[in-house]
């Protein structure tokens, strides 16, 4: 399957982003189950890989959606029971199992939490064209994953979406809807969404850094 169908398909050191992602989790002892949703079309491929890379913590491969929305929400109804569960893009293989703790101890005390990062650059609100406002940066963050809840609010969040048709851009915003408060852990700038092959440049340096070579 070449890097032109999907994504998650390209390789870093002849390895699957998608793979490296699962890894984390497959390594991670507190992870009990991965629900990952897939494109209909791929799922014959995907469960090859799982088998080739010994990935065993996948339970389900529900069809993924339109939206990414649809596609958590197909998951979110495959998960029977479950105290936390997180929400991940594929896309980011260098979130650390530390992060993915702390998150899991933030949403236990308080529900609901996403992983972000300070914004380091200046921001600028813009109409045609015309720059009307320098925005004051101190209390601004670039949303990552992983998105950590209670199952039961993202369950009720989710729902409620569907309900209303309600397209949110990330499970946080469906949450908030509802009236409850999502807090934030800082991750790290690594943690980064490879989705082009520039991307692919940086993920390359950042295995460097992690493993040598």
């Amino acid at each position: 399957m070449g890097a032109g169908h999907n994504k998650l398909f390209l390789e870093l050191r002849e390895k699957p982003i998608l793979i490296h992602t699962l890894e984390v989790f497959e390594q991670d002892s507190a992870c009990k189950g991965i629900w990952l949703a897939v494109k209909p079309e791929e799922r014959e491929y995907i469960q090859s890989l799982l088998v080739k890379y010994n990935i065993k913590k996948v339970k389900a491969l529900p069809d993924g959606g339109t939206e990414r929305q649809d596609s958590v929400y197909s998951c979110v109804k495959k998960v029977k029971d479950g105290e936390i569960v997180l929400v991940h893009d594929a896309a980011r293989p260098f979130i650390t199992i530390p992060v993915i703790h702390k998150l899991v101890e933030a949403a236990e005390e308080n529900g609901a939490v996403i992983a972000g990062v300070r914004t380091k650059d200046t921001i600028k609100k813009v109409e045609n064209g015309v720059i009307v406002e320098t925005v004051d940066r101190s209390n601004l963050w670039m949303i990552q994953t992983p998105q950590a809840f209670q199952f039961t609010i993202l369950q009720e969040a989710e729902r409620a979406a569907e309900k209303d048709q309600f397209l949110g851009t990330d499970e946080a915003m469906l949450v908030e809807r509802l009236g409850q408060v999502v807090h934030i852990v800082e991750s790290s700038y690594d943690n980064v969404k490879i989705t082009t092959k520039e991307d692919l440049v940086f993920g390359e340096a950042i295995l460097s850094q992690r493993i040598g070579g």
